[in-house]
C-alpha cells in the first residue's frame, strides 16, 4: 500500500543557516562588537537579514577562531588580514593553511622571544636598585633614548619592530 504524503515543502536544515551576530559570538567566545570589528577590517563577512539583522555563515566560526590563535601567538589585526588575504577567494583557513601560516611566523615569534628574555636580564639587574629615575633607569630608558622625545611618562613595552 502506498501512502501519499501531503506536505511536500522543504524545511531548511537548521545545521546549514546563517548564525545572528549573538549566536556567532556565543559560539565563538568573542563580543559581538569584536565580530562588528573584525567584519568593518575585512577580517570576516557577513550579510544582512531581511529584517536588517547581521548574520553570518557557519564557516565564519573556523574563521574567527583563526583569528583568535593567532592573536594568542602575539599577532596584530594587520598581519593577521594579510595572512588570511592570501587564501584563495578569501576561504576558511584549513588545517595546512595554519601549518604554512605559523611557520612563518617563527621568526616573529623567535624575535619576541629574545626581546622577552632581554627584558628579564635586564630586570633582574633592576630589582632593587631604587634609582627610581627615568632618566638614568636601564630598563625603563636604556641609554637615555627617550629624551629627545620630550618630557613624561613612557611605557614600558617590548619593541619588536610590528
Amino acid at each position: 500500500m502506498l501512502e501519499v504524503q501531503v506536505d511536500l515543502k522543504s524545511s531548511p536544515d537548521p545545521a546549514k543557516a546563517p548564525l545572528s551576530i549573538g549566536q556567532l559570538a556565543r559560539r565563538a567566545g568573542v563580543a559581538a562588537s569584536a565580530l562588528r570589528f573584525y567584519e568593518a577590517e575585512g577580517l570576516i563577512a557577513g550579510s544582512r537579514s531581511s529584517g536588517g539583522h547581521r548574520q553570518y555563515p557557519r564557516h565564519v566560526l573556523r574563521r574567527v577562531a583563526f583569528i583568535r590563535a593567532a592573536q594568542v601567538v602575539g599577532l596584530t589585526l594587520p598581519q593577521i588580514k594579510a595572512a588570511l588575504a592570501t587564501l584563495p577567494q578569501g576561504r576558511t583557513p584549513t588545517k595546512a593553511d595554519w601549518a604554512r601560516l605559523s611557520a612563518g611566523w617563527a621568526p616573529l615569534l623567535d624575535e619576541r622571544i629574545a626581546a622577552l628574555q632581554q627584558l628579564r636580564e635586564r630586570l633582574t639587574g633592576c630589582i632593587g636598585c631604587g634609582c627610581l629615575s627615568l632618566k638614568a633607569c636601564a630598563l625603563y630608558n636604556p641609554e637615555d633614548v627617550k629624551c629627545a622625545e620630550g618630557a613624561g611618562a613612557r611605557l614600558l613595552r617590548i619593541e619588536t619592530g610590528c
